[in-house]
């Protein structure tokens, strides 16, 4: 019955987005401009008016997509507990590996190759079937007479408007955390954030181009004083543009990465002008356009609401664990009667009001909901302007032995988000590799392997850890003491590679033995009452509320189009100016979206206050146990090697000879040039039909 039900939800979800999909590809054509015209007419004699239509055929296929995914996702979830096979995208590995690896490109596997060239041909077929029959005719303008080229020039300018409306249309998809549809394709927030950018990209390069091309005509016609302050009563208002495309490009330069590394702060707040972005898009291009770019504001707007409702109210940090190399082990509190539940490699977004009111910053989780009931935990290494002040924060705290009433540091918490299932235990054997504080989400996966809590996982684990100095070594000490004693069958391989550092008479565990002593450990008061985090809502939530919008929305537009513009009535409708029009708009959808916040607040509120619960002491961490040589069995290598950095070809080789070419999932998180050469490296051991090397990359450790 549930393999059925799956089924069904899938095929629904192939119909959906083909659907989509022929509908962009159909847009341009003439056949489709007079069929939807035919289809317009009538449907503006009805209650919904055109605004119904063009939003169940252009908005609503994406929010049913979603709806549907997030059903499929939730009894996705429920099966995997059944089992987990290993057979599952077997035969889809290919796609996912990397075929060109690049500095300047980055690592593209098969499938994002495939992905953006399908892209690329649409945005192609788009624009020359609208020049195409744009240079069929030469309708010259009310306001001043063009020559040929001139009017062809425009043109051209105007249809590189409508590249900008498809690159828009999917910007804001791919930066979704809770009503997440990328992860229907398996891609994860941390990874589709690229997708994001290159979007974005494109659709300032477009809008440039638009922009360019008609200040151009205007120029030689000396109209541009004319037009440019334009606020016109019917059709695309220019001056509505002009503001557009300036924060647009305000958006994107203060995105760049030169930019952002050293002025977060300015890349954070000028990143928020995208509201003025949206609603003056809104007025340039009128409601009819901007139904094609909806779908994504929709759900983006009901995410955004959500995250903020599910970040509040405020929880506390417990314990900390400091290693002598600025990194920070934070315990934070998790609700343990509503089943909070992650998958290894999870992320959460954090916020401390006493450092920064507005910065959000995600971490990896290192800890595993199949160990820790009550706790989470995050390590974070303290580099740069927030990390120095976080660490000088918890250094100087008070701790319970210190003082009668010690500091307590409240903390936002917002997530967890991670896969929907378990990737790492479909392979035969892992071969984990990290570079610096990118050991994060290995550690996660690794605490899920030493809780045993499953029946099924990998029987041979190698894992391949570089780093500058010595000192962070120590960072393996939260899970690698609980791996050594697990009573597990696995052939566990560890290479440590110091790559600044000569070579010492110490032995890993010495070294790490050594590093736990220095440890400090700092027990914050946990004996209050107060709000634990809860995560996010179950899926069947998330389909539940997206569906209640969308419903509201054609309600209250509906409303709004019978009361003031009186459906039906064409006379009424001419007169009234399409600014109105496109207020009326936002108006009914940011009344839906109050409705929806205020049923997810009281849900949420609701839950808060029957689940505030006091946390025991025996939540304060401890330091992990010596780690000796009786700890190992005889299936356990440990290496530790100085001054030289990994040489992932011959790792691979010889990983292979002694997995007997077993199927093997490669999961790596560290610096770009690290995870090219382990990307080469897999390409270069895989075969092309039956590939023994499956690459993933985890990102968003920081």
């Amino acid at each position: 019955m549930a393999k059925a039900s799956l089924l069904i939800l899938k095929l629904l979800l192939i119909l959906v987005s083909t659907g989509w999909v022929s509908l962009w590809i159909l847009k341009p054509t003439q056949v489709w401009t007079r069929t939807w015209k035919a289809a317009e007419e009538k449907a503006s004699a009805s209650v919904f008016g055109y605004n119904g239509l063009c939003f169940a055929v252009y908005t609503f296929p994406v929010i049913a997509f979603a709806i549907v995914g997030f059903v499929y996702l939730e009894q996705k979830k429920q099966k995997q507990k059944e089992g987990i096979s290993r057979q599952e995208r077997r035969c889809l590995a290919f796609l996912s590996n990397p075929l060109i690896v690049k500095s300047s490109l980055g690592i593209l596997s098969g499938i994002e190759i495939l992905g953006v060239s399908l892209f690329i041909i649409f945005l192609a077929w788009t624009f020359y079937t609208r020049i195409s029959n744009d240079f069929r005719k030469t309708v010259q303008t009310k306001d001043f007479k063009l020559a040929v080229w001139q009017y062809r020039m425009l043109r051209v300018a105007t249809r590189f408007g409508l590249l900008t409306e498809a690159c828009l249309a999917l910007l804001l998809l791919p930066v979704l955390r809770r009503m997440a549809v990328f992860r229907l394709l398996g891609l994860q927030f941390e990874v589709s954030v690229r997708y994001h950018t290159w979007l974005g990209t494109a659709m300032i390069v477009f809008a440039t181009l638009h922009g360019a091309g008609t200040f151009f005509i205007w120029g030689i016609k000396h109209h541009i004083q004319e037009e440019m302050w334009r606020w016109q009563k019917v059709g695309r208002i220019y001056l509505a543009g002009e503001i557009t495309l300036v924060t647009g490009l305000i958006i994107w330069v203060t995105s760049l990465p030169q930019i952002r590394r050293k002025c977060f702060e300015v890349f954070y707040y000028t990143h928020h002008l995208y509201i003025v972005f949206l609603v003056f898009f809104l007025f340039h291009g009128g409601d009819r356009h901007f139904y094609m770019v909806f779908p994504g504001i929709f759900l983006f707007a009901i995410d955004k609401l959500l995250r903020i409702i599910e970040s509040r109210p405020h929880t506390r940090i417990l314990s900390a664990r400091i290693f002598p190399s600025k990194a920070i082990e934070l315990i934070l509190p998790k609700d343990p009667i509503s089943g909070l539940k992650y998958t290894p490699t999870s992320v959460i977004f954090v916020k401390i009001p006493s450092i920064s009111e507005f910065q959000w910053h995600p971490f990896s989780l290192t800890s595993s909901s199949s160990v820790d009931d009550h706790t989470m935990s995050i390590m974070i290494k303290c580099e740069g302007w927030w990390g120095s002040s976080l660490y000088n924060l918890i250094t100087s705290a008070p701790t319970d032995s210190e003082a009668n009433q010690p500091l307590l540091i409240p903390v936002a918490v917002e997530g967890p988000y991670g896969p929907a299932t378990l990737e790492f235990l479909r392979y035969n054997s892992l071969v984990l590799v990290a570079g610096g504080i990118g050991i994060t989400p290995i550690l996660s996966i690794l605490q899920e392997i030493a809780s045993g809590d499953r029946n099924v996982f990998p029987g041979r684990v190698q894992i391949i850890f570089a780093t500058k100095r010595s000192q962070d070594v120590c960072m393996l000490n939260p899970v690698l003491s609980r791996l050594l004693d697990s009573k597990l069958r696995i052939h566990l391989k560890l290479k440590v590679y110091v790559t600044q550092e000569k070579q010492t008479n110490q032995t890993l565990l010495e070294m790490l033995d050594h590093e736990v002593s220095v440890t400090q450990l700092r027990n914050f008061e946990s004996k209050f009452s107060g709000y634990l985090p809860y995560g996010p809502e179950n899926l069947y939530w998330m389909a539940a509320i997206a569906a209640t919008a969308s419903i509201l929305f054609m309600l209250f537009l509906a409303s709004f189009n019978h009361v003031f513009l009186h459906t039906g009535k064409k006379s009424s409708k001419d007169e009234t100016p399409s600014s109105v029009i496109d207020l009326f708009l936002l108006c009914s959808f940011a009344m839906a979206l109050l409705c929806v916040a205020l049923i997810a607040a009281v849900r949420r509120w609701k839950c808060l206050r029957k689940d505030m619960l006091p946390l025991a002491d025996k939540e304060s961490i401890a330091l992990k146990p010596r780690l000796t040589e009786t700890n190992r069995s005889h299936d356990q290598e440990l290496e530790i090697h100085f001054g030289a950095r990994p040489n992932f070809q011959d790792i691979f080789a010889e990983f292979t000879n002694e997995s007997r070419g077993s199927y093997t999932g490669v999961f790596i998180c560290g610096p770009e040039s690290m995870k090219e050469s382990v990307a080469l490296a897999c390409q270069l051991s895989s075969q092309a039909c039956k590939p023994q090397f499956s690459f993933h990359s985890l990102n968003f450790s920081l």
